[in-house]
């Protein structure tokens, strides 16, 4: 049973993008969301269980910016995180970074992690967590663009009208 945290949780990915895409989703998601696909899928399934290697904890993280995207970086400011970490019955890890001070927030998505490790939960939770997730972020994603697209200035337009106009 792996009980250290310095142990590497398998993953069945393959790959690490697949694993950092599924945990950015969780971690984005709200609490309410995972609260949501946690009890649609203990109405269809037995649970395994799990116990707590680090119970939720609260802290800040400094938050690092860089003007322009490639300027010098400067400290922006302080972000409140939770951060927790999780053994399944089986053995397997699952770690979550959370944005806030959501313990249960946290929780969650490190169960979620540690069930897409595992070979008999990938598909049940990313057909039944992780694809309702990603749609919803597509759609948060599409409206964002609607709207900076509906304020958005053509200048080369402008400049060309202005430039007609004196002649």
């Amino acid at each position: 049973m792996r009980d250290s945290l310095n142990t590497r949780p398998k993953d069945n990915t393959g790959d690490a993008e697949g694993r950092a895409e599924w945990m950015g989703l969780l971690a984005r998601a709200s609490e309410s969301e995972l609260v949501g696909a946690w009890t649609a899928l203990a109405t269809d399934h037995a649970l395994p269980g799990f116990r707590f290697l680090r119970a939720p904890e609260r802290g800040l993280v400094m938050v690092r910016g860089r003007a322009g995207g490639d300027g010098q970086a400067f400290n922006l400011g302080e972000m409140s995180v939770t951060r927790c970490s999780v053994c399944l019955d089986d053995g397997t890890v699952g770690h979550a970074y959370v944005a806030g001070r959501s313990a249960r927030h946290a929780e969650l998505a490190a169960v979620f992690d540690g069930l897409m490790q595992r070979a008999d939960w990938t598909g049940r939770i990313a057909e039944r967590v992780l694809a309702p997730l990603r749609a919803t972020s597509a759609m948060a994603r599409a409206r964002t663009a609607a709207k900076t697209a509906a304020t958005r200035v053509e200048f080369f337009t402008l400049v060309r009208e202005q430039a007609a106009g004196q002649e």
